[in-house]
C-alpha cells in the first residue's frame, strides 16, 4: 500500500473558502480534499516556471486557516526536490514547502476557471 504523510499548511480564510467550494463543485467532496490538492501539486510541479510561481504565495499575510491533508510518500519526494529548486531562486525563502502547496492551490483555482472560460 502507498505509505501516506500527514502535513498541514496554512491558508487564507478566503481561499480556504474557495478552495473547499471548488473541490465539492468539481465533485471530489470533503472527503476528496487531500487528492484534489495532491493533483494541484502534481499540476503545479509540471509547469516549467514553478520555482518563480511560489514568490506569490510567499507574499500572503493573514493565513489563519490551517489544512492538514495526506500527501503520498512520492509526492512528498516530488515536494522536496522541487524545494530544492525554489531555493535556487529564493535562497533566504522561509517556509518553502507551505508556500509551494498554496501555490499550486492558487494556480489550480485560477488555471482551470480560465481554461473554461476560454472554451
Amino acid at each position: 500500500m502507498n505509505k501516506k504523510i500527514m502535513t498541514s499548511i496554512k491558508l487564507q480564510k478566503k481561499l480556504h473558502h474557495t478552495m473547499l467550494q471548488r473541490i465539492i463543485s468539481d465533485g471530489y467532496g470533503m472527503r476528496g480534499k487531500s487528492r484534489w490538492i495532491i493533483e494541484a501539486v502534481d499540476t503545479f510541479l509540471s509547469l516549467p516556471d514553478y520555482p518563480e510561481l511560489v514568490d506569490i504565495a510567499n507574499d500572503m499575510d493573514q493565513l489563519t486557516e490551517v489544512v492538514s491533508i495526506r500527501v503520498p510518500e512520492q509526492t512528498v519526494i516530488q515536494i522536496e526536490q522541487a524545494i530544492i529548486q525554489v531555493r535556487k531562486f529564493y535562497p533566504a525563502m522561509e517556509g518553502v514547502k507551505s508556500s509551494l502547496i498554496r501555490a499550486s492551490i492558487i494556480q489550480r483555482l485560477i488555471r482551470e476557471v480560465a481554461s473554461v472560460a476560454e472554451v
